[in-house]
């Protein structure tokens, strides 16, 4: 398969995916909340607040902020950190592995549309 990533087709291939998310009923994420669990997801841990607000440029009220809704979705969960107790460890979780697994696949189904078309 070989994906032209455009403009035009990044921006259909988004459009495809998104609509697709809505069609499936997944929970309304906003770009910050999506772009921190996808960070969890996909850089090596640990995590901590301090060190997410840093790395996707946001203020610490901001990070809590988007970890109190993917806390209340099960899709991320905070701790303390053992080491340091003045830190709060982020880590992922089983239900948001399934979300961010049902997410990949309508992302690849609609590249594979997307393609054909």
């Amino acid at each position: 398969m070989s994906l032209d990533l455009k403009p035009a087709r990044a921006l259909a291939l988004w459009h495809s995916v998104m609509v697709a998310g809505l069609n499936r009923a997944l929970p309304d994420l906003t770009a910050r909340q999506f772009a921190l669990m996808l960070h969890v997801y996909q850089a090596p841990p640990p995590h901590t607040v301090r060190g997410l607000a840093a790395r996707l440029n946001m203020s610490k009220p901001a990070v809590t902020r988007a970890l109190d809704r993917l806390e209340g979705l099960e899709f991320l969960r905070r701790k303390p950190d053992e080491a340091d107790r003045r830190s709060i460890l982020v880590q992922r979780t089983v239900k948001g592995s399934v979300f961010l697994r049902e997410f990949a696949d309508m992302a690849a189904e609609a590249a594979r549309t997307l393609d054909e078309g």
